[in-house]
């Protein structure tokens, strides 16, 4: 951590709690309906969910080694989120919108340190809106690669917008030399409440249009997490 500080820490470790428990859910899911996972398997899906986004932030902003690799509380962040989900995932069941909740809620952290990490390491604010997005999606693609489905990123209910939203705001915050805690915050509640008015709603970007009329979004094949 650099000119951010203890704020992206923070919000750095949050993103990682919610996502570790929103990859344990998916797997304690999985183990009873496809794959048979047990809890190393669940643990798997907790840690890449939690951390892949945030490597390939790290590495691609060039700040090597990753922060997963030399803080040691990522890791103890994403276990602990994976055991919390592994021994009371048959309560969390019932509520089906967790998922949702837990992805949304690391998806606009992410999106905020992502798009932080980038303008301390002098990218620009394009390139910094990117990463944000690539921090964001990238633990949940991991996730969904890992269990054979189509990554959520590629058709639900306004994925990746929402954390484009939260990027920029960050990005915008910043330029105008406004950033800090609300900012900060304002930019995850932006990403957050978009990602969740997608999934409530059904909305979705446009797809392409087939012959029948029916656009690729509406595609019932495809199970949003």
């Amino acid at each position: 951590m650099h000119g951010y500080g203890v704020l992206h820490l923070v919000l750095d470790l949050l993103g990682t709690f919610a996502f570790a428990l929103n990859g344990a859910l998916n797997g304690a899911l999985t183990a009873t309906r496809v794959a048979r996972l047990d809890i190393v398997g669940v643990l798997t899906l907790a840690m890449m969910t939690a951390l892949g986004g945030g490597v390939l932030r790290d590495v691609l902003a060039g700040a090597l080694p990753p922060a997963t690799f030399s803080d040691w509380r990522y890791l103890a962040v994403a276990v602990a989120g994976g055991m919390v989900t592994f021994l009371l995932w048959r309560h969390l069941e019932r509520y089906r919108t967790l998922i949702t909740v837990f992805d949304a809620a690391g998806l606009s952290l992410f999106a905020v340190t992502g798009a932080t990490t980038a303008l301390e390491y002098h990218i620009g604010a394009p390139q910094a809106v990117l990463l944000g997005v690539v921090t964001g999606v990238g633990g949940g693609t991991l996730r969904d690669v890992l269990v054979l489905r189509l990554p959520t990123v590629l058709y639900a209910d306004l994925y990746a917008i929402p954390a484009l939203l939260g990027a920029g705001i960050t990005v915008a915050c910043e330029r105008i030399g406004v950033y800090g805690v609300p900012a900060a915050l304002g930019a995850a509640v932006a990403c957050f409440t978009l990602r969740m008015i997608g999934d409530h709603y059904r909305l979705n970007a446009p797809g392409p249009h087939r012959a029948d009329g029916i656009t690729g979004s509406d595609d019932s094949s495809c199970d949003a997490a």
